[in-house]
């Protein structure tokens, strides 16, 4: 397992624009073969080219884990085929009026951090698509739950602003120790910077030696 620092669309926010699980990378329509190749082979993954919502932000509104995958209600038909049949997962709509769930949902294979925002009737969906017990909360008093923690099955890191019962109370849920922590160069919304699985970390050029070595303790890399 390694940290490999990339860019997608000369952006550092590689979390925006892409999504990952074990398997697959899922990558905006268009983007150049060549450079993702490159990210497949650092987080040894398939490519899948899509869009969500007709937009490149994948990241910012798909949610994934290794045993499903959440769209936002304006996902297009083909879309959804497309994602069915490419990875074989079980990808289904989420229908509440937010739809960047990427920014409001945090999840890996033990758990789900989902925020408030998404009213209590949504959970048991969310909880049967990824097969994960969900708890609404914020964290660091922000709603967007999925933008302010990422976690695999390894470790995770969270808002640096989070307080210690919050960091436990998350800990327990995604069943790993969450870190506090930055990306690319200070920025508290780490989502937005990382690409994370089981098998390496992608992070934004911007993000400094200080990061980098929070983040092989945080997801366990030396281990």
């Amino acid at each position: 397992m390694g940290i490999f620092k990339y860019d997608i669309y000369r952006s550092p926010n590689v979390g925006i624009y892409a999504k990952c699980n074990d398997d697959f990378v899922f990558i905006p329509n268009g983007f150049a073969p060549t450079k993702a190749e490159k990210l497949c082979q650092f987080l040894n993954a398939r490519h899948v080219f899509t869009s969500v919502a007709n937009t490149r932000l994948i990241g910012a509104l798909m949610v994934a884990n290794n045993k499903g995958l959440l769209l936002p209600r304006n996902s297009l038909e083909e879309e959804i085929v497309h994602l069915r049949k490419s990875t074989g997962l079980n990808v289904e709509v989420l229908d509440t009026k937010y739809t960047a769930l990427g920014n409001l949902i945090c999840v890996n294979d033990r758990g789900g951090i989902m925020s408030p925002l998404i009213p209590q009737e949504f959970v048991k969906t969310v909880e049967d698509v990824l097969g994960v017990e969900v708890i609404r909360k914020r964290i660091a008093g922000y709603h967007q739950a999925g933008a302010m923690a990422i976690a695999t099955s390894r470790g995770g890191i969270i808002h640096p602003a989070a307080e210690e019962d919050e960091v436990r109370t998350i800990s327990n849920v995604l069943g790993v120790e969450v870190e506090p922590a930055t990306i690319n160069g200070g920025s508290p919304f780490v989502a937005s910077g990382i690409l994370a699985n089981n098998a390496s970390l992608v992070v934004g050029t911007l993000t400094n030696g200080p990061e980098l070595v929070m983040l092989t303790k945080a997801f366990r890399i030396e281990d």
